[in-house]
């Protein structure tokens, strides 16, 4: 099989696998906070996560990276998170966030 097909077929496995593009994924007790309502909460923790997927998914990976911040935020016994600004248009190679208990 031609390198170029294989490389298309695999990008093509990947995003059948994935969940519905351009959808946030949540998770049950976790709400996305700003700095507004985290002054009013109790700190957790900090909580760091990596995109698997760069390139063309890079989307998919963010995606998945910040719902992986969520269930790392409820394991650490949070229900709320306040993730870091990023700049529009700027790479990002690793999700930060705070978790707070409100």
């Amino acid at each position: 099989m031609k390198p170029a097909l294989t490389g298309i077929l695999v990008l093509v496995a990947v995003a059948a696998c994935s969940g519905s593009p351009g959808l946030m994924r949540t998770v049950a007790g976790v709400a996305t906070i700003g700095p507004a309502e985290a002054a009013a909460c109790t700190y957790v923790a900090d909580l760091r996560t990596r995109p698997g997927m760069f390139g063309p998914l890079a989307q998919q990976g963010l995606e998945d990276a910040r719902y992986q911040t969520l269930l790392s935020a409820q394991e650490a016994g949070a229900n709320a998170v306040m993730f870091e600004p990023v700049s529009p248009g700027a790479p990002v190679y690793e999700i930060m966030a705070k978790a707070y208990r409100c």
